[in-house]
C-alpha cells in the first residue's frame, strides 16, 4: 500500500467526524505503521494526546489485508473499539472488512450455569443461600440469556453485584470446554471465539493476549500483526499473565464449585481450611520477597493443600451419574481443581528466572511469582512470530530493552500531538519548597497547593502518591478554601468524575488510579498538581528482585522510565482538546534540581516551564477571568 493510498483513506475517514480537523502526527503514524506491516519490522510509537492513534492503526492495518489482532490495557477501550471505533471506520473506510471482540471467559454469561441454576432440584438449593436482592439479579440474567446477542456482560445497562454474575459465569480455569458441555453449540463465549477465528480485526485486552503466549499460542487464531495500545504497560500485564498467583480465594473459588456437586461437609470443609492455613503462611510475609526454597510454613500449607485437592479429585472420580447437569458440574470442579493443583506445582518447583514475592494485604496476602525478564518470553512468542506495533502516548525511554524487542528489528517514531502545548500549558516545578523527605514538606506543600487552588478557581485535579498524603492534604484543604473538595474515597470512580464535571468550583483528590484513563472536560479542570515525583516504591518486591539483576543500571532503566511515564500520564488529564488551558504543577523540587531532571522532563509535553508561582497565578487569572475553555466534544 502507497502512503498516497493510506494518505487519502485515512482522510476519507476521517472528514467524517464530528469537527474534524488536519493531524500530521496521525497521517505520520498511519504511514509508520503501513511501512512496518509491509517490511515486516516492528514499530514502535509515541502518539500523544489528540493525535487520533487508533484510526492511526487500523486504517493502515486493515487496508494492508492482513489479519491484526488489537490488543487493549483496559476493557473499557476495547469497549469503545466495539460501540464507536470499529463501526465507524466500517461505515466510512470503503474497503470491506470483518472485526470481532474477543474477552476472557468469565465476561460472558454461561447457558449451562443458567440451566442449572433454573433447575427446580439442586439449582434452587444452590442459590437459596444468597441474598434476595442477588436472586432477583440472577433471576434478571437468566432471563437476559434468552434475549442477549453476545452474552458479554457489557452489553447490560445495569451492573450486576459479584455474587449475581459468578453464578451464572465461568471462568477459564473451570470451564471444561465447549465439546464436553451440552450447551457448547450455543456457547456465547465459543461464539465469540468462532467469530474471531473468522474476523480480519480482532480486539482483546492485553491480559489475555497474555494469557495467549502463556499458553503458547492456542487461545488466539493465527494471526501476521499485533497491535498493543497503552504499550507502556506491556511489561507488567505481561509479569501477571505468565507467573503464578496463589491465595486463599483460590481455594474458597473450588470449593464453592464443588459444593455444587460435592455433599461432604468435612471434605469441602478440609479445603477451605488450607486456604486458610495458607493465608496464615502468607500473611507475616506480605511485602516482601521469599528465599528459595520456601519458609517451612509456606512450604507446607502448599504441600497440603494440594494434597486436599487430590483428595477432592478422587471424590469426583467416584461419581457416576447419568444426569447431564452434574456430570457438568462434576467436570467443572475436575477442571478446577486441575488447574489449581498445576499452579501449586509450578510454585513448589519455581524455576531460576522468576522472584517469588507476597502481595495485597495481611488479610488477603497473595503468593505472586513473576518473570526477572519478560524479554524471553515476548521474543518467542511474539516478536519472532508477529509484525508488532506498540503505540502509547507516552513511551519509556526502556520500553524495548524491558521488553526483549531488539532495537535492529525495531523502529522507534514519536508523532508528537496537535495540541499547542507551549501557548496552552504551564508547567511549574516549585523549587523553593523543601525535599519530599524533609519533615517541613508536608505544610509547605499544602500553603503552595492553596495558594494555587485559589488561583484557579477550584477547578483542581490535585493527585498524590499516596492515600495517607491525599487524605492529609483533602482535611487541610476543606478549612481553608472555599471551594468543594472530593476525594478518591467519596464515591466511585465514575460517579466522581461526574461530580466533579457537573460543578466547575470543585477540586477533586485522588491517587495514582486517577493518573491515566480519566478524561475530564477542559470548563472544569485549569490546574493539575501532583505531590511527589511518582517513582516506584524501593522496597517493591518484583523490583527490587529486577534492580539486583540490574545492578547499576537499574535507577535509569526501571525507577527514571515509570517515573516519567505516569508523571506523563498525570499531565495528560489536563490539555485533551485543542481549546484547553491550565497548568501543571510538581511540588517536588528534584524535577527542577536533580541530574536526571532531563530524563523526566523530556518524556513530558513541550509546556512552557517556569519556576515562579507568580507566573503561574497569573496565567491561571488570565483562564479564570477568560470562563475557561470551553467544553470539549465527548
Amino acid at each position: 500500500m502507497s502512503a498516497e493510498a493510506v494518505r487519502v483513506a485515512l482522510a476519507a475517514v476521517t472528514s467524517a467526524l464530528p469537527a474534524a480537523e488536519d493531524r500530521p502526527g496521525q497521517l505520520e503514524m498511519a504511514i509508520a505503521v503501513d511501512r512496518a506491516l509491509a517490511s515486516g519490522r516492528h514499530l514502535v510509537v509515541a502518539a500523544g494526546t489528540g493525535t487520533g492513534k487508533t484510526m492511526g492503526y487500523l486504517v493502515p492495518s486493515v487496508l494492508a489485508g492482513k489479519r491484526v489482532v488489537v490488543a487493549t490495557a483496559t476493557k473499557a477501550l476495547q469497549d469503545q473499539l466495539a460501540s464507536k471505533d470499529l463501526p465507524f471506520l466500517e461505515e466510512h473506510l470503503g474497503a470491506p472488512f470483518d472485526w470481532a471482540i474477543l474477552k476472557g471467559r468469565s465476561n460472558y454469561i454461561c447457558l449451562q450455569r443458567v440451566r442449572e441454576v433454573q433447575a427446580t432440584d439442586n439449582g434452587q438449593l444452590e442459590i437459596e443461600d444468597l441474598a434476595p436482592t442477588v436472586k432477583l439479579e440472577v433471576k434478571r440474567l437468566s432471563e437476559w440469556a434468552g434475549t442477549t446477542r453476545s452474552g458479554d456482560v457489557a452489553e447490560l445497562d445495569w451492573m450486576p453485584s459479584d455474587k449475581a454474575w459468578q453464578s451464572v459465569s465461568v471462568g477459564s480455569d473451570e470451564c471444561p470446554g465447549a465439546t464436553r458441555c451440552p450447551m457448547g453449540p450455543s456457547c456465547f463465549a465459543e461464539g465469540a471465539r468462532m467469530n474471531a477465528a473468522q474476523a480480519d480485526v480482532i480486539v482483546v485486552n492485553t491480559h489475555l493476549y497474555g494469557l495467549h503466549i502463556a499458553s503458547g499460542g492456542v487461545l488466539l487464531p493465527e494471526h501476521d500483526v499485533v497491535i498493543i495500545d497503552e504499550a507502556h504497560s506491556l511489561e507488567d500485564i505481561m509479569s501477571d499473565t505468565v507467573g503464578v498467583s496463589l491465595g486463599s480465594g483460590r481455594f474458597i473459588s473450588l470449593t464453592a464449585t464443588l459444593k455444587r456437586i460435592i455433599e461432604d461437609p468435612v471434605l469441602l470443609g478440609s479445603i477451605v481450611d488450607a486456604g486458610v492455613a495458607l493465608r496464615e503462611s502468607l500473611a507475616p510475609f506480605v511485602g516482601q520477597r521469599l528465599p528459595l526454597p520456601f519458609p517451612e510454613t509456606i512450604a507446607d500449607a502448599l504441600i497440603v493443600g494440594r494434597t486436599r485437592i487430590d483428595t477432592a479429585q478422587a471424590a469426583l472420580r467416584a461419581i457416576d451419574t447419568n444426569v447431564e447437569d452434574a456430570k457438568q458440574r462434576k467436570l467443572r470442579g475436575q477442571t478446577q481443581a486441575t488447574r489449581l493443583m498445576e499452579q501449586i506445582d509450578t510454585a513448589i518447583s519455581m524455576n531460576t528466572g522468576y522472584v517469588a514475592f507476597v502481595s495485597g494485604a495481611a488479610d488477603q496476602p497473595r503468593l505472586e511469582i513473576a518473570p526477572l525478564d519478560v524479554g524471553p518470553t515476548l521474543r518467542t512468542g511474539v516478536w519472532d512470530k508477529h509484525t508488532a506495533v506498540l503505540t502509547s502516548a507516552t513511551i519509556p525511554a526502556s520500553l524495548t530493552e524491558r521488553v526483549g524487542l531488539p532495537a535492529e528489528l525495531a523502529d522507534v517514531v514519536d508523532v508528537g500531538s496537535p495540541f499547542d502545548y507551549e501557548h496552552n500549558a504551564m508547567l511549574y516545578c516549585a523549587v523553593h519548597l523543601p525535599e519530599p523527605r524533609s519533615p517541613k514538606f508536608t505544610a509547605a506543600m499544602h500553603d503552595e497547593l492553596i495558594a494555587l487552588i485559589t488561583a484557579a478557581g477550584g477547578r483542581t485535579l490535585a493527585l498524590f502518591t499516596s492515600w495517607k498524603a491525599m487524605e492529609a492534604a483533602a482535611e487541610m484543604a476543606r478549612t481553608r478554601l472555599p471551594f468543594p473538595v472530593m476525594t478518591q474515597r467519596d464515591l466511585p470512580k465514575t460517579a466522581l468524575v461526574k461530580a466533579f464535571i457537573d460543578d466547575e468550583r470543585s477540586c477533586l483528590f485522588a491517587t495514582a488510579g486517577f493518573f491515566q484513563g480519566v478524561d475530564i472536560p477542559g470548563r472544569t479542570l485549569s490546574l493539575v498538581t501532583i505531590d511527589r515525583l511518582p517513582f516506584p516504591r524501593p522496597d517493591d518486591p518484583l523490583l527490587s528482585a529486577r534492580r539486583d539483576l540490574l545492578g547499576a543500571k537499574a535507577f535509569a532503566q526501571i525507577d527514571i522510565p515509570r517515573a516519567a511515564t505516569l508523571l506523563a500520564q498525570a499531565t495528560g488529564r489536563l490539555i485533551r482538546a485543542a481549546t484547553d488551558r491550565g497548568v501543571v504543577a510538581v511540588f517536588d523540587s528534584r524535577l527542577g534540581t536533580a541530574n536526571y531532571r532531563w530524563d523526566i522532563v523530556k518524556a513530558l509535553p513541550p509546556m512552557k516551564r517556569t519556576r515562579h508561582r507568580a507566573e503561574v497565578e497569573t496565567f491561571l487569572a488570565e483562564i479564570t477571568q477568560a470562563g475557561g475553555s470551553p467544553s470539549r466534544e465527548p
